[in-house]
């Protein structure tokens, strides 16, 4: 896996995530299709779903105060300080197999999660 290379601008606890070599290419092939360079991977934490937490990824080009920027060899992946607490430890990845196609977030945070694996508490 690629090591993180974080910035923020003021210390804080480790609240890094982890993006899989697999999920940065598949993000690099995403945005190489944008044809932007301004674009980030944002994942943040949003109330809903079954369990009463969702997950978000999005490209996003705002930059917004407290947000936690780590870099995967030239991938930024930007977590906004609400959802930091959420996503400590959280490992984001791709699955492109016959059963199964997209990114997958394995959070050790999360006590459980909805039968549709769409939603955590």
């Amino acid at each position: 896996m690629t090591t993180p290379t974080e910035t923020q601008a003021e210390p804080q606890e480790s609240r890094n995530v982890v993006l899989t070599d697999i999920a940065a290419s598949k993000v690099k092939t995403l945005l190489e299709q944008e044809g932007r360079d301004d674009l980030r991977l944002r994942i943040a934490v949003q109330p809903g779903g079954c369990s009463g937490l969702r997950y978000q990824l999005f490209f996003d080009e705002r930059s917004l105060d407290g947000d936690i920027v780590n870099d995967f060899d030239g991938v930024e992946v930007v977590v906004d300080r609400m959802s930091a607490p959420y996503l400590t430890g959280a490992t984001i990845d791709f699955a492109d197999k016959i059963d199964a196609q997209g990114f997958t977030i394995d959070n050790p945070n999360a006590q459980g999660s909805c039968a549709c694996g769409d939603s955590f508490h």
